[in-house]
């Protein structure tokens, strides 16, 4: 890690060490908003301000709150990617924790009964398909069919300003990519909230009542370090950075190393041709049942790979890894996942076709010209 930091340091010395204040830590700027007011908050364990729980704060505060929304992998962050959350108490605060992960993904006029505003405040990494994007235009929905104002505390974007992907086909659209944006899109979690207004992306294209707490001392360039891990499978820096790389395997026959202690910095198969690197994936907390679960998978360690801030997605993993998978026709799921990740079928049909990462990368610029146009309307930040 050591060397990746000092590798940043080099690319960025102005930044590196910049002294960021996160939108929940300026709290001068929204307690006085909640002050009276019934409280529902959109948070899980990255919703934290110096150290301490956003919730633990805003008791401490004296404001009234008055129930938690929970996204994907749960309030504490502990559940597989994809496992269905349940309704609950928080044990420590004894307030009742509405699930929206699972059958129901968005706030219901019930669930929003009694409350006069909400806050989301969690953290995001900067990639379409990372499900908390979804949980925040179903509450940013929710909050305008109730009439109720949203707060978005607004956080960094580890992945900075690297923009890059195909931009989603909404002929695609899923829980894992709701808007028409590229993988890599380059905003915060305030800005990308912003956007979802200003572009009419809520159903009837009405506009929440939103306001966005912003960060302090923060650029697209700012080099920043999650204090915890934003999701059980994404456990560091590195894993971060090399996730929009990574993840079309999950629409593939291989690993990323689910059910290890290196998610997201390894891909492999039991019948990847080159074994040189080998590793067996078991059944731990985020992955109760990883893929090739028991089953020693070979393939490529990408542990000691270095962070360029400046990169973009890259498809040789990819490639690499169906050039060296002996049964072709069986490398994507029968599901056709991958496409949803993608965004389209074309980068499937892409691999199949025998295209280069070149090719491939050429075919998405037209839509990345046309986003950064419209991305530049909704920044916050140089």
């Amino acid at each position: 890690m050591l060397k990746k930091r000092l590798f940043l340091l080099l690319l960025f010395p102005i930044f590196l060490f910049s002294n960021i204040t996160v939108g929940a830590e300026n709290e001068n700027n929204y307690l006085s908003m909640l002050k009276g007011k019934r409280v529902a908050l959109v948070v899980n364990q990255s919703s934290l301000v110096y150290g301490e729980h956003l919730v633990d704060l805003l008791l401490r505060q004296k404001v009234n709150v008055v129930k938690i929304f929970a996204p994907e992998h749960g309030f504490r962050g502990k559940f597989d990617a994809g496992e269905h959350l349940k309704n609950s108490i928080d044990a420590k605060t004894g307030l009742p924790i509405i699930a929206l992960y699972g059958k129901v993904k968005k706030p219901t006029p019930h669930d929003l009964k009694g409350v006069d505003i909400l806050v989301f405040d969690i953290q995001d990494v900067g990639v379409r398909f990372y499900t908390y994007l979804s949980t925040l235009h179903y509450i940013m929905e929710s909050a305008v069919e109730s009439n109720i104002p949203i707060i978005v505390l607004d956080r960094p974007n580890p992945n900075g300003g690297r923009i890059d992907g195909e931009v989603l086909n909404l002929k695609y659209k899923s829980f894992v990519g709701m808007h028409p944006v590229p993988i890599l899109y380059g905003m915060t979690i305030g800005e990308y909230a912003l956007m979802i207004n200003g572009e009419g992306w809520l159903k009837g294209h009405k506009r929440a009542n939103l306001t966005v707490i912003p960060l302090v001392n923060y650029t697209h360039n700012s080099y920043y370090s999650l204090p915890v891990k934003p999701s059980p499978n994404l456990p560091n820096d590195l894993s971060i950075y090399l996730y929009p790389s990574l993840a079309f395997f999950e629409g593939t026959t291989f690993s990323v190393g689910r059910g290890t202690s290196q998610q997201f910095q390894l891909y492999g198969s039991p019948y990847y041709t080159k074994k040189s690197f080998s590793f067996k994936p078991i059944s731990r907390e985020g992955a109760k049942y990883p893929k090739h679960q028991n089953k020693i998978c070979y393939g490529v360690n990408l542990s000691n790979e270095t962070i360029n801030p400046t990169a973009g997605i890259n498809l040789s993993y990819l490639l690499d890894a169906y050039h060296h998978y002996p049964y072709k026709k069986k490398f994507f799921l029968k599901s056709h996942f991958i496409d949803k990740l993608a965004g389209s079928n074309r980068l499937r049909k892409q691999v199949l076709a025998g295209k280069s990462a070149k090719q491939i990368k050429k075919s998405w610029q037209k839509g990345l010209v046309k986003f950064k146009k419209i991305r530049q309307n909704y920044l916050l930040y140089p």
